[in-house]
């Protein structure tokens, strides 16, 4: 079962932090699926990645670019897992446990990340932590601080 994390955003954007946590992650060697609820958003996240630092290289691709088992970073809005992602970020309200099971699962982590400022995102990020602590699974909740950092401000089940 993998890890769950709640990343709440108060002073960046989604779009500013997720190229340095896709970053992070390969470094360590994992592979990741980027779950957006909107092909639309998909589209605006694979512009940004290949914009956002000019002097750097994300690789990563769509349904669209075909061969999507070799992506390092795979960008969707359906709940497939093509490139055996050992990690998997949910953006735009985009439910997570459908995508927690059987093939899709990512085999470390899920992370939901969400824009504080946005009523609607808020609250689903809310309804998606009650559902998926019901269904069992162990969870993490991270605010962003003052200086843009992640502070872990809950943990179910408490350790």
């Amino acid at each position: 079962m993998p890890e769950i994390a709640f990343y709440h955003h108060t002073r960046g954007s989604v779009e500013q932090t997720l190229p340095t946590l896709l970053e992070r992650s390969l470094a360590r060697g994992w592979r990741v699926v980027v779950q957006a609820a909107s092909a639309r958003r998909v589209k605006a996240l694979d512009a940004h990645l290949w914009s956002y630092r000019p002097e750097s290289f994300l690789p990563h691709g769509t349904k669209a670019d075909g061969a999507p088992e070799t992506q390092p970073v795979y960008l969707t809005c359906e709940e497939d897992n093509p490139n055996r992602a050992d990690v998997r970020f949910f953006v735009e309200r985009a439910r997570m446990a459908p995508a927690l099971v059987g093939e899709a699962a990512p085999a470390i982590r899920a992370a939901l990340l969400f824009d504080g400022a946005d009523d609607e995102e808020l609250a689903d990020a809310r309804a998606q932590w009650k559902e998926l602590r019901e269904l069992g699974y162990s969870l993490v909740y991270h605010q962003q601080s003052e200086s843009g950092g992640w502070e872990e401000k809950a943990r179910e089940p408490k350790v």
